[in-house]
């Protein structure tokens, strides 16, 4: 059962204040990723302490630097549940699923995974988590 829009209509919001698109079904996330969507990078958002602290404020940190993609789309772990399964599923198949994670697409191909384990990033801050790092590298 998915998580009542109102308790994490703040958490789809911190994205979404830095220019992230949500994609909440699988038709948004095809769309997003097709072969001609340049260079693409998806957030799987989630409730965890990980996403608040430390994956959400490195997104927008990574936004703000002059490497960056095309495009910025999220899909909701827990709540966006066809549009989280049809990414792991179809587009990220070769990964194991984590949230919170992101991932860099180019023209509809995934490119770059950053799903590292909860013990690398939940006592860093988002400027020093391996998400931001891996992000910002491989938008270079």
């Amino acid at each position: 059962m998915p998580y009542p829009e109102h308790l994490i209509v703040g958490m789809r919001q911190d994205l979404v204040q830095y220019g992230v698109e949500e994609a909440r079904t699988p038709e948004a996330v095809d769309a997003a990723l097709n072969p001609a969507s340049g260079t693409v990078l998806v957030i799987v958002n989630s409730v965890c302490g990980c996403a608040a602290g430390k994956a959400r404020p490195a997104v927008g940190m990574a936004l703000r630097g002059a490497n960056r993609p095309d495009k910025a789309i999220t899909v909701f772990a827990g709540a966006d549940e066809d549009a989280v399964d049809h990414l792991r599923g179809n587009k990220l198949a070769a990964f194991p699923p984590s949230s919170p994670s992101m991932a860099l697409f180019v023209n509809g191909e995934p490119a770059f995974m950053a799903a590292p384990p909860r013990h690398r990033i939940a006592r860093r801050l988002p400027d020093r988590s391996d998400a931001h790092r891996g992000v910002r590298t491989a938008l270079r």
